[in-house]
């Protein structure tokens, strides 16, 4: 016979953990990827006003922040309220060899779409091998053993 025992502690932080709490990436899920000669962020922020997106460089961190206003509560009865509210930021750490000063950033339907170029310095180039051909011999005279 199989028993089941109950922890109600975990059980209720289990329930905290997967419905009452949403880690900072929920608000802004983002894709990264290269493309080409290009690193492309896309961040979905979906219902933030523009006028409110704020991309920083810092170091090597990228910082992007956007503020999502919720809506007027004044004569609502919520029935369910999932979608988060507030100053949201994701940072990322950018590697070397990036030109940080041609970064580029548009927001269009509820996307805002960050492009980090490489820099000239890194991309990969072929170093060409001159050849010389009909080269000398160096005669030198042979060394003779030191005895002790």
């Amino acid at each position: 016979m199989a028993t089941y025992t109950s922890d109600p502690f975990r059980d209720i932080e289990r329930f905290m953990n997967s419905t009452l709490r949403t880690p900072n990436t929920a608000a802004m899920p983002m894709d990264l990827f290269r493309r080409g000669d290009e690193f492309v962020a896309r961040i979905d922020l979906p219902g933030v006003d523009p006028e409110t997106i704020d991309i920083d460089i810092d170091e090597r961190t990228l910082t992007v922040r956007a503020e999502r206003v919720a809506d007027s509560t004044a004569d609502v009865k919520w029935l369910s309220r999932e979608r988060p509210t507030g100053t949201f930021a994701r940072q990322l750490t950018l590697g070397y060899g990036l030109a940080v000063d041609k970064i580029d950033a548009d927001y269009r339907d509820g996307v805002l779409t960050v492009t980090l170029p490489v820099s000239e310095e890194s991309k990969p180039r072929k170093v060409t091998v001159n050849h010389v051909s009909g080269g000398h011999v160096i005669d030198a005279p042979a060394q003779e053993a030191v005895s002790e």
